[in-house]
This record gives C-alpha cells, sequence and structure tokens, in this order.
C-alpha cells in the first residue's frame, strides 16, 4: 500500500515558484497541509461523520420541525442529471418535463389544502409568511383599505411577528386561554376596538392542540373585514384529513421540506409555498407555471403580482422531492401519514404523561407539549438539563422553551416515521433522567458527559460566535 504523503511541500513550493503571479500576490510561506496519508484522512472524516446526528442515526423528536425520518428515493430521484443539469435559461421546450412537475405540485397542493392557486417560489417556511403578508397588504392596498394590524396567538412561531413587521405591519399578541385555545373572550374586545388586517394562526397550534372554534374565528376575523392566515408549519398533522382553505383562511404558507419529507436540520434547503383563495390570486408572486394545451409555459407579469420572491423559482429541487413523496403515498396514503403522526402523538404524550405531567391534558394532533416547572422546583433540574441528558442516551433533544406561555416546556413530535419500540426507548430515556433528577439531579445538571465536548456556554456562543478555524 502506498502511505506517501498526499502533500508534497517541496513539489508545491517549486509549483508555487513558476506561477505566473504578481510578487505581492504570492505567498511568503507555504501553506500548512497536513502530512496524511489517504487511510488517515478516510478515518478522520468517517470519525467525524459519526459525531454527527441526524434522522438516520435515531430518533429526532424536535417539536414543530417535523423532522421525520427521509425516504432515500428522494435523493435519489431527484438527484438524476435530468434534473441537476437543467438550467433556468433553457428554452421552456427544452424544459417540458420540469414544468409538468411544478405544474402538477402546484395543483396537487391547491387540491389537498383546498386553495385556487399556489406559488412555489419562497424558499422557506418564514420567507412564504413573508410573501403571505406582502400579498396582504397589496390586497388591502389595492382597495383602499388602510388597516394595519396583525394579531398573533402568544403560542406563535416567532417568525410570525417577525415577518409581519418586515411586511410593514403593527403587530398584537392574543393570549390563550386555559385549554390552549385562542381566548375567544379577549379576541372579541381587540376586534371591537380596531380594524384588523389579518389574523395568523398556526392550526394545530404550537401546543400540540387543534383550535376548536376555528369556525368562529374565521367568520370573526372576516365580519372585522380581515384577512385569517394559516401558518403551515404543522400540515403534517392534517394533510388529507382536513383543509386549512376549508376552515376560512385567506392565505396559507407550507414548508414542503417538513411535512413531504425533506431533511432540513442545518437550515436548509426548504420550500415555503404560498396559497391563496381566489381573490387573491392576482397578488401572488410571479412566474408561476401555467399549461395552454398539451404544452407548459410561464405566465404573463402583471402590475397587481408583488414581484419575484426568489431568483427563477426557488428551491425547485425540494420541490421535486415532495412531488415524488406525493406520487410514493396518494391521497390515501398521505392521509394515513397524518393519522399515524397523530397516533404517534397522543402515544407518546400518555406515556410520558405518567413521568413528567402535561399541562394541557386533551387529546394533541402531531406533537404535544410537557412542563419540567414541578421538576425544577423539586430538584433544580430544568427542561435544559433533561434536553442535555438525552443527548447522554443517544437522542437529539426535543425543542425546550418554547411555546413561551409554558414554563420549563418541552415539545416533542415523534412523527409518523417512528415505530411502537424506538417511542418506549425515548420513554425510558425520560423515566432514567427523571429518577436521576430525584436521586442525584447534580448529574443530570453536568450532561453531557459522554460526547466530545461537555456542556457548552450557549449565551456566550450565541453574544460572542467565533467562526473561525483558528483562534
Amino acid at each position: 500500500m502506498d502511505n506517501r504523503p498526499i502533500f508534497d511541500k517541496v513539489e508545491i513550493s517549486n509549483q508555487l515558484s513558476t506561477l505566473s503571479l504578481p510578487e505581492q500576490l504570492k505567498r511568503k510561506k507555504v501553506c500548512r497541509f497536513p502530512n496524511s496519508s489517504e487511510a488517515q484522512v478516510a478515518r478522520h472524516y468517517t470519525k467525524l461523520s459519526t459525531l454527527n446526528f441526524g434522522v438516520d442515526s435515531g430518533m429526532y423528536p424536535l417539536g414543530s420541525c417535523t423532522m421525520k425520518y427521509n425516504y432515500k428515493i428522494l435523493e435519489r430521484l431527484a438527484s438524476l442529471p435530468q434534473f441537476m443539469q437543467l438550467h433556468p435559461f433553457q428554452d421552456d421546450q427544452e424544459c417540458q418535463g420540469i414544468l409538468e412537475i411544478l405544474y402538477k405540485m402546484e395543483r396537487n397542493l391547491s387540491e389537498l389544502f383546498g386553495y385556487s392557486k399556489f406559488s412555489l417560489q419562497p424558499v422557506a417556511g418564514a420567507h412564504g409568511e413573508h410573501t403571505g403578508l406582502l400579498i396582504i397588504r397589496e390586497y388591502l392596498k389595492a382597495n383602499n383599505d388602510d388597516r394595519d394590524l396583525v394579531l398573533i396567538p402568544d403560542s406563535a412561531h416567532g417568525t410570525n411577528p417577525a415577518s409581519a413587521v418586515m411586511a410593514g405591519f403593527r403587530v398584537k399578541k392574543v393570549p390563550s386561554d386555559k385549554w390552549g385555545n385562542v381566548d375567544i373572550d379577549k379576541l372579541k374586545e381587540m376586534l371591537s376596538k380596531e380594524k384588523v388586517a389579518a389574523f395568523m394562526l398556526t392550526n394545530p397550534s404550537t401546543l400540540g392542540l387543534f383550535e376548536n372554534n376555528i369556525l368562529l374565528i374565521a367568520n370573526m376575523i372576516h365580519e372585522n373585514g380581515g384577512l385569517l392566515y394559516y401558518d403551515g408549519a404543522n400540515a403534517n398533522a392534517l394533510m388529507g384529513k382536513i383543509r386549512p382553505g376549508d376552515m376560512g383562511f385567506d392565505v396559507c404558507h407550507l414548508n414542503l421540506h417538513k411535512t413531504f419529507g425533506t431533511p432540513h436540520g442545518g437550515g436548509g434547503p426548504g420550500a415555503g409555498p404560498v396559497g391563496v383563495a381566489e381573490k387573491l390570486v392576482p397578488y401572488l408572486p410571479g412566474p408561476i407555471v401555467v399549461k395552454e394545451k398539451d404544452k407548459y409555459g410561464w405566465s404573463s407579469y402583471s402590475e397587481t403580482q408583488i414581484g419575484r420572491m426568489h431568483g427563477f423559482y426557488g428551491n425547485v429541487i425540494v420541490v421535486i422531492k415532495a412531488y415524488i413523496y406525493f406520487l410514493l403515498h396518494g391521497g390515501s396514503g398521505l392521509k394515513e401519514a397524518s393519522e399515524k403522526a397523530v397516533e404517534n402523538a397522543n402515544y407518546l404524550m400518555n406515556k410520558i404523561n405518567e413521568i413528567i405531567k402535561v399541562p394541557f391534558e386533551r387529546v394533541c394532533m402531531h406533537e404535544f407539549v410537557i412542563s419540567a416547572e414541578k421538576l425544577k422546583k423539586d430538584t433544580g433540574v430544568s427542561a435544559l438539563d433533561i434536553a442535555k441528558a438525552l443527548i447522554d442516551k443517544g437522542y437529539h433533544p426535543p425543542t425546550i422553551y418554547f411555546p413561551l406561555i409554558v414554563p420549563e416546556c418541552l415539545m416533542i413530535e415523534p412523527t409518523e416515521t417512528e415505530d411502537k419500540e424506538s417511542m418506549d426507548a425515548f420513554v425510558s430515556a425520560i423515566k432514567s433522567i427523571v429518577d436521576d433528577a430525584n436521586s442525584s439531579p447534580e448529574k443530570v445538571k453536568a450532561a453531557p458527559v459522554t460526547r466530545i465536548v461537555g456542556r457548552l456556554d450557549e449565551v456566550k456562543a450565541v453574544k460572542e460566535p467565533n467562526l473561525t478555524f483558528y483562534s
């Protein structure tokens, strides 16, 4: 076996000396390349790969993120050269295949969620939110309506108020009642005082609860002259079961990278299509794929459109994966996936409720929240400590301290791809951590201890990031 160094410093130095570069651009010293064999390099990167955690490694119960196992066929088919070698500047006649996929995906989403038309341009949930709010703003402007207030539940995703403010709206918070629903009395009071541009609502909410009064809320907002916006981050609980459009939502964004199978750890890639009711179609960002007879092309630009929200047509590869997911499941399969996600969440919630109490004891949807408030009061062990201890048990921690209205909150979402054995093992891990909290809390507070690094100073990491390889 040839174990000679991959990088020969003498050879590199000789090559540098023969380069026709201006003297001031030449290095004064040879680069610090490693003197390593192929075997050493292979082992180094293989070891690094084992330090990562992903949906292929184990259960990833990150609430409100829907980190389901991703079918490898999605990656394989989306990576075909027929897709990867396309260029957005090619003539439409050379791209009929991908245009057909985009057209059919838009039609599928419209039918599944109850809207007249979708734009596939937005490339993330928050990007979709911003797009939807810009559509609402243009609609109001076209109707000479100067209302500028957006209502948002206190359990909402943090991107909701951020998107609203970026779109030029004021924001006010609507409290939840003791059952986790929107407080109807408070909402009535707010609507009696001001004209509302829109109410942004996640249903089921980030508490994992279906809003029982959704039809009443829709009527209240519409009677006030406002629009209802659907945050589709939690669509994994209802696809094939109920449609946001039928609930009265005028605008909707979806997270294709969550609901339809694509993993989205590390910040991307994503896709956040926006669907609208008929009266809002003229304001959708363009262009949109259209079909004329047996040919596919792009819609012409309209002055009412809010403009382009992303270069070309967004993250097309993510849309392709979602389309394949549609084909794999069909209508009945999507419905079954939602039912399985809800079944898994309720099974897991009832098991964990025997260990750590659930603040809202009602049937949940695809996710649920628990509160470690009492455990912290009794033992000093917090939600953060539980999350860190789960790392030692081989699990990615759930979402913690969100929603903010639940003290010492952990938000757990098993998704439909987990089986009973994996969920039972997760419950055992939670029980073991709680037992340790009661017997030796300092042990839990020291976690994690089995990883390459221990407990990090997360506040310092946020406020003083060091993004260089060498200090």
